[in-house]
């Protein structure tokens, strides 16, 4: 059977070629066109659909370097299927260093968007269109919020049986479970049978090297997996940590931060966290972690206020419920991805 032509953007890609296309979304003030950039590499030979999309936040930058990887790193003639790789998907709140648009409107609420909305509404209606309509599986490159910092990890629905399957041919460190986030792209993309991983890794703001070589290497891994490309890729060093619930533990009083641990370390229940001291050294508060588990991400500040969020615990095993779920915490505007 022979591969199909894409169409995207109003322009057909033959098999076994690359494009690098802009798709319209809206004008600035002078006429000029805002556009989405999206690298098409259709493989010669017939196989799945995957797309990439980075800084749906503008301001998360490591999925950018991820996907200009990428695009090096793969090779149509090669490749069974078609890669469609999204690397600036809010161009705009990447251009203001942001991660919402000027509106303050945070794109990844605002899926499938509509063609005649906000001008959010109308990215999200693009990238819904033109990229995940007709996909398979699809990768959502993230990084923390601003001024804080996650390890490496995806979040998958744990229900999803097949789902959870690739990210664990993924390859990343831990998996986390999370709920879907009305809005959010994987809500959506899911609701049109297409399976999203979201993968979540280090600070806003700038490239971090062995984030994005994680990054790569686990989509590496999971075209490998699709049967979508011949060379498998580096095995993953550990087999991932499957975490079921997470918390944000956070500051009972103010002053100046002295974290006793570090993103990526495992604790025990009754273990020091942290401590805050006054400006003179002299201790405050300390505070314990309620649990066994693995910091997963925290702040990057070092000076915090009462009710800051200052560590991301992450629980392995089975989830147990109880009355206040801090990772479903409506107050918390940026606790990363669907529960930011």
């Amino acid at each position: 059977m022979a591969a199909d032509t894409v169409r995207i953007a109003g322009q057909d890609v033959a098999p076994g070629a690359r494009a690098h296309l802009f798709c319209a979304v809206s004008e600035s003030y002078t006429g000029d066109r805002t556009s989405i950039p999206v690298a098409v590499l259709n493989g010669a030979q017939p196989g799945p659909r995957m797309f990439v999309t980075a800084a749906v936040h503008g301001d998360e930058l490591n999925g950018v370097a991820a996907c200009r990887e990428l695009v090096h790193r793969l090779d149509p003639a090669r490749l069974r299927g078609c890669v469609l790789l999204v690397p600036l998907v809010n161009v705009i709140g990447a251009q203001l260093h942001s991660r919402y648009l000027p509106d303050r409107r945070d794109l990844n609420r605002c899926f499938p968007g509509s063609a005649t909305g906000s001008l959010a509404s109308r990215m999200a209606r693009v990238v819904v269109d033109e990229v995940v309509i007709g996909s398979d599986v699809g990768v959502d490159l993230h990084t923390a919020a601003n001024h804080r910092t996650n390890v490496p990890q995806l979040r998958v629905d744990p229900s999803d049986d097949a789902a959870v399957r690739l990210a664990l041919a993924f390859g990343a460190p831990y998996v986390l479970s999370a709920s879907m986030r009305p809005g959010s792209l994987r809500e959506v993309a899911a609701g049109l049978g297409v399976k999203v991983l979201t993968f979540e890794g280090g600070e806003a703001l700038r490239f971090e090297p062995d984030v994005v070589e994680l990054a790569v290497t686990g989509i590496l891994r999971l075209l490998f997996h699709l049967a979508m490309v011949d060379e498998q890729p580096q095995p993953a060093p550990v087999s991932p940590l499957l975490m079921h619930e997470s918390r944000w533990m956070r500051a009972e009083r103010g002053g100046i931060l002295d974290l006793q641990v570090q993103p990526g370390d495992r604790v025990s229940a009754g273990e020091t966290l942290w401590a805050t001291t006054d400006p003179f050294g002299r201790e405050r508060s300390a505070v314990e972690s309620p649990h066994d588990a693995v910091v997963i991400g925290g702040t990057t500040l070092p000076l915090v206020a009462p009710g800051d969020a200052v560590l991301h615990l992450g629980l392995p095993g089975e989830r147990a419920p109880h009355e206040d779920d801090p990772t479903e915490d409506e107050d918390e505007p940026d606790i990363d991805e669907e529960r930011d």
